[in-house]
């Protein structure tokens, strides 16, 4: 073991499996005492288990660490903050914050139902804000934290999960608020875009949606194999941990992509292109300017996703 966190408490939810077991373990390696958090669920947020979060607390305490178990759901805003306070209770404070928990239920948008869409919402949106909201409760008081959330490269377009993607979005904007809104407490918020083979991401119901997807042209024979040979899950954590040290205390607000041996810095979402006039003497712009103004200045690199089915 490491000792990077020693003297540093945890919650990791979804913790159970995937890249939340690995982190789990991880930041135990390096000393951090762990509430393992997670309901056990099926990967389309069925079902329930105390097994997977039992596990990942049995293998902590295997190599000498201090970990507890919890089974509460993160889409439940009362239970969210009985999670955090349990690390409070436990271990004393909470510093570490990792939100991993999801589900995933994909259709088109044309196919989705409301139920599907909502319950998305609610375990990766929802239920990191509910976290985090409890965190930073105690994190403001104590003058400091880490929060890790989980966003997607779904949050940058995809096809057949638009309640997961618009949840991922969602976690982006939602960290880059709290980044500023908890920076003058010591508490910083980033994310992680990791790219990872888990049940979650390449499921024999993944894998053929993707070559349906590649067969209909709807993505690159590049994509294809990127996603059909991502690296597994235990290449994720080392930048987590790092994310969770008081040596990253001046890092807040970023979004981290993370997988095999790649570690990526997003790009801040800027303005790339404009077209300008003064409406205080001309008004609004008229659709005969636009027409032709749009193709020439903003939209002339800009090609169609697709070609229109006729």
């Amino acid at each position: 073991m490491g000792n990077r966190l020693d003297g540093k408490n945890a919650v990791v939810t979804g913790a159970g499996r995937g890249i939340g077991r690995e982190i789990a373990l991880a930041l135990a390696a390096e000393g951090a005492r762990v509430i393992v958090n997670d309901v056990g669920v099926e990967r389309d947020g069925k079902g329930s288990s105390t097994t997977p979060a039992d596990e990942v607390v049995q293998l902590i305490k295997d190599g000498g660490g201090e970990a507890i178990a919890n089974y509460e759901s993160v889409a439940d805003h009362a239970a969210a903050e009985r999670i955090i306070r349990a690390c409070v209770e436990k271990f004393g404070r909470i510093d570490i914050l990792c939100n991993l928990a999801g589900i995933a239920r994909e259709h088109m948008v044309f196919n989705l139902t409301e139920e599907e869409w909502d319950s998305v919402i609610a375990v990766h949106l929802k239920g990191t804000f509910n976290c985090t909201k409890f965190a930073c409760i105690q994190m403001r008081e104590q003058k400091g934290g880490r929060i890790i959330n989980t966003t997607s490269e779904a949050w940058r377009g995809t096809v057949g999960q638009a309640n997961y993607g618009a949840a991922k979005g969602g976690i982006v904007s939602f960290t880059r608020s709290v980044a500023r809104e908890m920076a003058k407490y010591g508490v910083t918020c980033n994310a992680i875009c990791p790219g990872a083979a888990t049940r979650m991401t390449l499921s024999e119901e993944v894998k053929a949606g993707f070559q349906k997807r590649y067969e209909a042209g709807l993505i690159t024979k590049e994509r294809l194999d990127l996603v059909l040979n991502m690296p597994g899950p235990e290449f994720v954590p080392p930048i987590v941990v790092y994310l969770a040290t008081d040596e990253a205390s001046y890092i807040s607000g970023k979004v981290f992509g993370c997988g095999g041996g790649l570690i990526t810095l997003y790009s801040e979402p800027e303005p790339t292109k404009s077209i300008d006039k003064d409406y205080t003497k001309e008004g609004p712009w008229k659709l005969d300017e636009l027409m032709e103004l749009i193709p020439k200045k903003l939209a002339a690199d800009i090609a169609p996703l697709v070609t229109p089915t006729k």
